[in-house]
């Protein structure tokens, strides 16, 4: 059994930051991809950032130069540090992991956490 738990969210002010964490934990074989999806009320799940597992990094075009995505292979983990967060950030955080095994590749998404940008 595989499973993603996140941790990291809360409440900032604008202009703060946050670092979100994921864990995978069970019996893992490869770690294809870890991505960081987010969705605010009203709107539909999108992509904020995703790693490889060569390391290649994809951001959404209005995080780039603010949040950094990055991994620690030997922990399973992926991190997201946002800084300079503005109130349009608010949302529901949701880690995704794509998981390589004997059967092939699955996807497997955290519980999510919510992230609230507000003075």
């Amino acid at each position: 059994q595989v499973q993603l738990v996140e941790s990291g969210g809360g409440l900032v002010q604008p202009g703060g930051s946050l670092r979100l964490s994921c864990a995978a934990s069970g019996s893992i074989f490869s770690i294809n991809v870890m991505g960081w999806y987010r969705q605010a009320p009203g709107k539909e799940r999108e992509l904020v950032a995703r790693i490889f597992g060569d390391g290649i990094t994809n951001y959404k075009d209005s995080v780039k130069g603010r949040f950094t995505i990055s991994k620690d292979n030997a922990k399973n983990t992926a991190y997201l540090q946002m800084n300079s967060l503005k109130p349009e950030n608010t949302a529901i955080y949701y880690c995704n992991a794509v998981f390589g095994g004997s059967s092939g590749q699955f996807s497997l998404w955290g519980q999510g956490t919510q992230v609230t940008v507000s003075s």
